[in-house]
């Protein structure tokens, strides 16, 4: 368990420093983490995903009011069509079959990662 906890310890470094740097992306990196290493369940990997990123994100929201890098009134019309979002793919990850989900999700990063580029 030990090793299990400081491998724990790095990867939430890592998704944390990423979340602050890039203001998203840590949950790319937590849930393939969490299915390939630590061996959780998809929709487990997914839901603790979102639950760590709750954390980093009140510790970087906490900077950015700090130092007023926040739009109020286009955080707010954001955050109203996020819950809804939120609410409806938490639903549907229940729904979908687990292969699919990883086939979403590949395309998903590999769209991400053509776009950055």
């Amino acid at each position: 368990m030990k090793k299990d906890s400081l491998k724990i310890i790095i990867i939430s470094f890592l998704a944390g420093t990423i979340s602050g740097f890039f203001s998203s992306g840590g949950g790319m990196l937590l849930v393939p983490f969490f299915t390939h290493i630590l061996k959780l369940d998809e929709v487990k990997a997914r839901g603790t995903s979102v639950f760590c990123i709750v954390f980093f994100v009140v510790t970087s929201s906490i900077f950015y009011f700090g130092k007023k890098y926040v739009d109020y009134n286009l955080g707010l019309k954001c955050a109203m069509g996020g819950i809804i979002g939120a609410f409806i793919g938490s639903k549907l990850l229940m729904k979908i079959d687990k292969k699919y989900l990883k086939i979403f999700f590949i395309i998903f990063l590999l769209y991400s990662g053509i776009r950055i580029l």
